[in-house]
């Protein structure tokens, strides 16, 4: 069975569905809680690198100090051409493992369920070829790629953040919404502090659930097409 390295960055930030996914399309996971101070491989022999989301920047070594070794494990995974996918944080460490910049708050923030677009650049990429030209994806986000690596392919965007999903190479993937995450995780957050930055969590969990169904269906379909990809490495 194929294996797959997945640095999770934070307590309650797993591999959710988009993992159930991967080991059901023939995947075995291997998480290591970086967040807790599980070590890295120095050189993994997995198939494949997935890196989750976290609230910190992709160079935030003092507050994370996991952080430096994760940015070698992506960069090794792209020397030898491994597939990398990245969500949030971990798309945001792709780009700045492979000459993109990354910037703390910039823009506006996005939070609940958010419109995407599909870029005409999408249909010659092996993930994201023949998705809807709109669909939704979970996020909460306040960081942003601000200049994509050179020579990345550019994915998806949405009104507030250009650079939603982008491929490096072949074979490495960074987004910065969360497949893995669904309705129930909006509904998890802290209602409070959602208020006391002017937003409604109710309507926030509304609108997840009513987009869900369709975009669970998309981010089942992109996970199966990673899996092939890890599987096939």
């Amino acid at each position: 069975m194929s294996r797959l390295l997945v640095v999770q960055n934070h307590r309650g930030g797993g591999p959710g569905r988009f993992g159930d996914w991967l080991v059901a399309d023939g995947v075995a996971l291997d998480v290591v809680h970086a967040y807790a101070g599980a070590p890295l491989p120095r050189r993994p022999e997995h198939d494949g690198v997935m890196v989750l989301g976290g609230g910190y920047l992709p160079d935030d070594d003092e507050r994370a100090p996991w952080l430096a070794p994760t940015r070698a494990v992506v960069a090794e995974a792209l020397d030898r051409k491994v597939p990398v996918f990245g969500i949030c944080l971990g798309g945001q460490l792709l780009a700045r493992v492979a000459g993109g910049t990354v910037l703390g708050g910039h823009g506006e923030p996005e939070v609940g369920s958010t419109p995407l677009t599909l870029r005409p650049e999408a249909e010659a990429d092996p993930l994201f070829r023949g998705l809807p030209e709109r669909v939704t994806a979970v996020e909460q986000h306040v960081d942003a790629v601000t200049v994509l690596p050179p020579g990345a392919a550019w994915l998806m965007a949405s009104e507030r953040c250009p650079y939603q999903s982008f491929r490096v190479g072949e074979r490495a993937w960074g987004v910065q919404f969360h497949p893995e995450a669904g309705a129930d995780r909006v509904a998890a957050w802290d209602a409070g502090r959602l208020r006391a930055r002017g937003l409604d969590p109710v309507e926030l969990v509304r609108r997840a659930e009513l987009d869900e169904p369709a975009a669970e269906a998309v981010w089942r379909e992109v996970a199966r097409r990673f899996a092939s990809v890890v599987v096939g490495a």
